[in-house]
């Protein structure tokens, strides 16, 4: 679980409730399940109607990713590259046959096998960066999701107000219900600002970084791949993955290295 992610969730609702406390007003006037409903629901029908039924409904595994960190041990990949590249260089790239049991990630085995099966290099940089597209593009779709529901999510809030001020207008003799009927009208164009501006855009940004994460190890792994396939030396070839990782993410060498 993403504790920044929840952890932000929970903070930004704080200080929400707190600022409304630090004012002197009531929270019960600041609460409308109305309100909640015409944002809330009334924004995903109008995702449902922008998006085919599979994406709309399957929205919870794009929630589920924001919600969980995927660790990549970077270090570790490069690490393994770099033996499959010195063990490639001293017995030959059918020495990696054996050991591609032990590789875990299902990407970076089958590069490796494409290696290994002897298939032409353009050939294997064209079906990788084709998976890595296809990896892009469903992701893109639920950072297209969230996102384009942040953009709805405070038009529907405006619509509820929009519906809270004919009802007002339409009691206007009773002047004295004016300002509490005022009141109840705005707090759907509130409710459509906080969802998107604290949940719905905020978890778009987390899937793009996500994503962005991703598609390094992926990038770090082709680099790999093709590397150990031209035979290039394993001290360049680690030099050269290294160049993806930030300088505080590296390992420290000991000076006489």
């Amino acid at each position: 679980m993403d504790i920044a992610t929840i952890g932000g969730l929970i903070g930004g609702l704080f200080l929400v409730i707190a600022s409304i406390f630090a004012a002197g007003n009531d929270i019960g006037l600041y609460i409308d399940i109305a309100s909640l409903i015409i944002v809330v629901f009334g924004s995903f029908a109008a995702m449902f109607v922008a998006n085919p039924m599979q994406r709309a409904v399957g929205f919870v595994k794009f929630l589920n990713i924001a919600m969980n960190v995927q660790v990549y041990n970077k270090e570790g990949i490069i690490t393994q590259l770099v033996a499959f590249a010195d063990n490639a260089r001293k017995e030959g790239l059918l020495s990696l046959d054996d050991a591609l049991n032990d590789v875990d990630d299902e990407f970076l085995r089958s590069g490796l096998r494409l290696v290994v099966d002897g298939t032409d290099p353009d050939v294997i940089k064209k079906i990788l960066y084709g998976n890595v597209e296809q990896i892009d593009a469903r992701h893109q779709d639920g950072i297209g999701f969230f996102g384009g529901w942040g953009k709805i999510a405070p038009a529907f809030g405006m619509i509820g107000t929009l519906l809270g001020l004919i009802g007002m207008m339409a009691n206007l003799e009773d002047t004295s219900s004016i300002g509490p009927n005022m009141a109840v009208a705005l707090i759907t164009t509130l409710y459509g600002s906080i969802v998107a501006n604290l949940v719905l855009i905020p978890i778009q940004m987390k899937l793009e970084d996500r994503n962005k994460e991703e598609l390094l190890v992926k990038e770090i792994m082709i680099q790999g791949i093709l590397s150990i396939q031209s035979g290039d030396n394993p001290r360049i070839l680690e030099d050269k993955l290294y160049t993806y990782i930030p300088p505080s993410e590296r390992p420290q060498k000991s000076s006489g290295e």
